[in-house]
């Protein structure tokens, strides 16, 4: 057994390069081999959102607090709020975020295969993100 107590683990920023806006991230666990789940708290400041993105083995979210959209490629922009559960399936682009007036943080669980959790792509537009 194991016990990570609460504030034990440092929060890290977002970095531009995956991120718009303010974002802090919260690592919660990093199971060991031959587990794969790895599971972070994500904070986003109002209009803060991640990059599009896929998952090699998909991703679920669970909103915490606050107000936050979510999109798929392709599809409508969605607005989440907490205790709302959202799957991304393996390979679905997609980003997620806060709205525009209000911060988001949800919990974001997603398992690595190959040692890979994430493939970032492209940043989201404005346009994209205001749709």
């Amino acid at each position: 057994m194991e016990i990570k107590r609460n504030g034990s683990q440092p929060s890290s920023k977002g970095p531009a390069d995956y991120f718009t806006g303010t974002v802090r991230v919260d690592g919660l666990f990093n199971a060991p081999d031959p587990a794969r789940v790895v599971g972070a708290s994500v904070t986003f400041e109002p209009g803060a959102r991640t990059a599009w993105h896929t998952h090699p083995l998909g991703q679920t979210l669970v909103v915490t607090s606050g107000c936050g959209r979510v999109q798929r490629w392709g599809g409508p922009v969605e607005e989440i709020r907490p205790g709302d559960v959202i799957w991304f399936a393996p390979g679905e682009k997609h980003w997620h975020g806060a709205s525009s007036t209000t911060s988001m943080t949800h919990m974001a669980i997603q398992e690595r295969l190959d040692g890979k959790t994430v493939d970032w792509m492209e940043q989201v537009s404005e346009e994209q993100y205001l749709a």
